[in-house]
């Protein structure tokens, strides 16, 4: 054992002041935010944390919070790595963030609503037609088609990271289907378990009002006729990486959690099998790709969607949320596009920045990435759960060579960043038994609806847990923190 675990859990903590610390200042004091919390937590061990931290592992373990971790030779369920040392977000910070993820949720909508319609966008040469045509995300099958309530993205998860300069940037919209919030909600809940003291030093807000505005949502959405809405969530079933999630909110918002096979349509009505007979189904939300979600119109080898669905779909007697075809919009292509979007839709500046991003289809921007792979990093457009990404840094030269014969294979695939420095966070590391730097971004969780919309107060902090890495993601090894979002 580590002869320091006897002394307090920041006295071996080293501030490198290159980096942006979210805690302390460069001169190693606790910024004024964390004062509290770091007195708080001062009077602790490290092994009187280590005893806490365990009892954090056991309490997920025992809610079966967990996740699935796919690679070439199996799949692997893993606890959740949370850390108990939270990340704190000062009230007029959020403002800024809460509006910045409203702004995109509502450019975003109306960015689909018009590809899948009028194409004005498009016509008044803002983004080019091949790059969305060019999608593997774009479904010509949803042109024409009108959303109940013409909302396509009804909720958007937004990945946002303080850079060393002290301002937050977006580094990429997810619209498909964004995971993650029930781990935000099981966060607080094991913190609590665990230190609850701490809460009496703080104003924060809850997070357990996530799924009840969630339910809420959906409602608003329900089909034209419809008085009370049956909602369901549908799942790919207990061996989907986030099968914890989709049971946890099902649970949560009192609706059933549902595979296709419980699910059956009729005469374009979708109904769901019970003991009592068959009930009829109004709102879908769906943790099933679009893909799968019907063989009579997608992949024709899907066992995991109901035959029918987007015909009913189509004729407005059941509402998808997200709507089918959603993911042309958080292409990491079209990310590029987005002050222009969000310009153009709502003659606004963008609230939260894009960081700089080089998009391979365009020949000069090609020419600057094969050039200068060592100080970017390249990700495919198409890809999520931080798989594909490579850091120029972080590569030999054979590697770099690899990348490039990849990138000129196939431009419209690739994107490029500059390699961001990400905000640190202590915490604790099991290796060490000790706390220190770790990089961290924050996912943020945005819910629109029929003249509704919602952010949670909160969000999802993760944590690279290994030293140095900045790709945060749960699948490449990450974990989380809770994350207070203050009152005044």
């Amino acid at each position: 054992m580590n002869p320091d675990v006897k002394k307090p859990i920041f006295s071996s903590y080293i501030n490198n002041t290159s980096l942006f610390d979210e805690v302390f200042n460069t001169n190693g004091a606790a910024k004024n935010v964390y004062q509290k919390l770091f007195e708080l937590y001062g009077n602790h061990s490290i092994q009187d944390y280590v005893q806490l931290n365990n009892k954090a592992k056991s309490s997920f373990f025992n809610q079966g919070i967990t996740f699935q971790v796919y690679d070439n030779k199996e799949t692997q369920e893993k606890i959740f790595p949370f850390d108990l040392f939270p990340g704190i977000i000062a009230e007029d910070e959020w403002e800024i963030i809460e509006r910045g993820a409203i702004q995109r949720s509502k450019a975003l909508n109306l960015f689909l609503w018009d590809i899948y319609h009028d194409k004005k966008i498009i016509k008044d040469g803002i983004v080019p037609l091949d790059l969305i045509s060019s999608s593997a995300n774009y479904f010509h099958q949803m042109i024409g088609v009108d959303p109940p309530g013409g909302i396509y993205n009804h909720i958007s998860g937004t990945d946002i990271i303080k850079h060393s300069d002290g301002n937050y940037y977006v580094l990429e919209d997810n619209i498909r289907c964004p995971s993650g919030v029930s781990y935000v909600i099981c966060n607080r809940t094991a913190l609590k378990r665990a230190l609850f003291g701490v809460f009496n030093h703080y104003k924060t807000h809850s997070v357990t009002n996530y799924a009840e505005n969630l339910l809420d949502i959906l409602e608003s959405v329900k089909p034209k006729g419809v008085d009370v809405p049956n909602c369901v969530v549908i799942t790919p079933g207990m061996y989907n990486s986030a099968f914890y999630e989709h049971s946890y909110l099902a649970k949560a918002m009192g609706v059933e959690l549902v595979e296709g096979r419980d699910l059956f349509v009729e005469n374009d009505f979708v109904y769901m099998k019970t003991i009592r007979g068959p009930i009829k189904v109004d709102v879908i939300y769906r943790r099933v790709d679009d893909q799968f979600i019907d063989p009579l119109e997608f992949r024709a080898d899907s066992s995991l969607g109901v035959p029918g669905l987007f015909a009913a779909y189509i004729k407005g007697n059941v509402c998808l949320a997200n709507a089918p075809g959603t993911g042309v919009a958080d292409d990491k292509a079209i990310y590029t596009y987005m002050p222009k979007i969000i310009k153009y839709y709502l003659d606004e500046t963008p609230i939260l920045n894009n960081v700089h991003t080089y998009h391979c289809s365009r020949p000069n921007e090609l020419k600057y990435v094969l050039e200068h792979i060592h100080e970017l990093v390249v990700k495919p457009v198409d890809e999520a759960g931080g798989y594909g990404i490579s850091i120029g840094n972080r590569l030999s030269k054979s590697e770099i060579k690899v990348v490039q014969e990849e990138i000129k294979q196939n431009p419209r695939k690739y994107i490029a960043q500059p390699i961001m420095s990400l905000s640190v966070h202590p915490t604790y590391i099991d290796d060490s038994e000790s706390f220190e730097q770790r990089h961290v971004d924050l996912r943020t969780f945005t819910l629109l609806g029929n003249k509704k919309e919602f952010v949670l107060k909160g969000g999802l902090s993760r944590v690279a847990l290994k030293k140095g890495n900045l790709i945060v993601n749960s699948s490449q090894g990450g974990g989380s923190k809770d994350t207070w979002v203050l009152k005044k």
